[in-house]
């Protein structure tokens, strides 16, 4: 009885200080993508795995459940310890990222996956990046050390470790996105632009020589000029359909299981979820998943904004750059105004690592806007 008395208190105590209009943005979000799931991609993967039953909407439906239960556990520790243990755990997934091309799975040329007991296929960078956001802001923030310039050349260090591991993979959607969230969290630190444009300089000639001159990557350079010149090259099939299938789907769409695309192009249901809502949906269901996105990053900066904290202004900042970036490359691959790169949609597509990544991140917003207890 003293246990369950202690449980509600818990649940009371993190119900009654949580922005309940953000937390019911993720899981609006959460459900949109489990309702897509149901109709638009279930069946489809269903046949592929000969199973023709509802297995992979029930795994989705898992990993959201799981998801929803990580945000609970991520939003209601205190945040002294969010932040000790976030430093802990950053550590432990990089170990994990380290093991991927010593242990990991390959697929279509690439090592992004292990294989744990309790999640399988599980892709290492998704756990890395959240924690990523919280270590690199609490270096920036760190009132030990004064000296601006060594706190950016370590929180780079920390960066390009995580980016040279990424490579071996390779996972260049990845390792853009990384780069990305270290360079806004620098730049809403206060770095001189005058700096930042140097430093993107000296990245961009680096980025270019390794595409252009390291066979490995050979396959970027590929992609890169079939994306400028379409005949060039076959890297575009994917792009192409999806873009084709947007077009097809007008405005309303052709209707629930009409759509074609998902038959033909593999991981439609995560690398071109968009892609797949639309031709069945039309682009009026983007439009409203693309304002339910903007409302909740809305929120979120609106929260920032009456924060004091530099630490937290910091973290909730990069962790909603993060998401921001991560949707517009996923819909910028659907319409063909980027490259082709795997980049699930958050909280929409499929995937058990992308869906907990989601879910930390939730967390961690949800822990740094709650009312503050006085």
């Amino acid at each position: 009885m003293e246990s369950k008395n202690l449980l509600y208190s818990l649940y009371y105590s993190w119900w009654k200080n949580i922005d309940k209009f953000i937390f019911s943005l993720i899981i609006l979000l959460f459900l949109v993508g489990l309702f897509f799931s149901l109709v638009s991609t279930s069946l489809i993967v269903s046949d592929n795995l000969d199973t023709n039953d509802y297995s992979f909407f029930f795994k989705h439906l898992f990993f959201i459940i799981l998801g929803i239960t990580v945000i609970f556990i991520f939003s209601s520790i205190d945040q002294k310890k969010l932040f000790k243990y976030s430093i802990v755990v950053f550590f432990i997934s990089l170990v994990f990222l380290l093991l991927v091309p010593l242990i990991g799975i390959e697929v279509k040329g690439s090592k992004r996956w292990i294989d744990l007991y309790f999640l399988p296929r599980f892709q290492p960078i998704e756990l890395v990046k959240p924690f990523l956001i919280i270590f690199t802001s609490l270096i920036l923030c760190n009132q030990k050390y004064n000296n601006i310039i060594f706190k950016y050349c370590f929180s780079f260090i920390i960066t390009l470790s995580v980016v040279l591991l990424l490579s071996l993979q390779p996972d260049i959607g990845q390792t853009l996105l990384v780069l990305f969230s270290w360079s806004i969290l620098i730049f809403t630190s206060g770095i001189s632009i005058i700096f930042l444009i140097i430093l993107f300089s000296i990245l961009a000639i680096v980025f270019f020589y390794v595409i252009f001159f390291v066979p490995k990557f050979e396959y970027i350079k590929n992609r890169l000029i079939s994306f400028f010149d379409s005949e060039s090259g076959t890297y575009n099939f994917q792009s192409d359909k999806a873009l084709e299938s947007i077009t097809s789907g007008g405005f309303f769409g052709k209707g629930i299981g009409e759509g074609t695309l998902k038959n033909r192009v593999p991981e439609a249901h995560t690398d071109y979820i968009i892609s797949v809502i639309s031709e069945e949906f039309g682009v009026i269901a983007i439009i409203l998943i693309l304002f339910l996105f903007l409302v909740f990053i809305y929120s979120v900066f609106k929260k920032v904004y009456f924060e004091n904290d530099e630490k937290i202004k910091l973290i909730l900042v990069g962790s909603i750059s993060l998401i921001l970036m991560q949707t517009m490359i996923h819909v910028g691959v659907n319409i063909r105004l980027f490259p082709t790169t795997g980049m699930t949609l958050p909280f929409i597509s499929y995937g058990g690592s992308s869906i907990i990544s989601i879910s930390i991140l939730s967390g961690v917003i949800l822990n740094l806007t709650k009312r503050k207890i006085n």
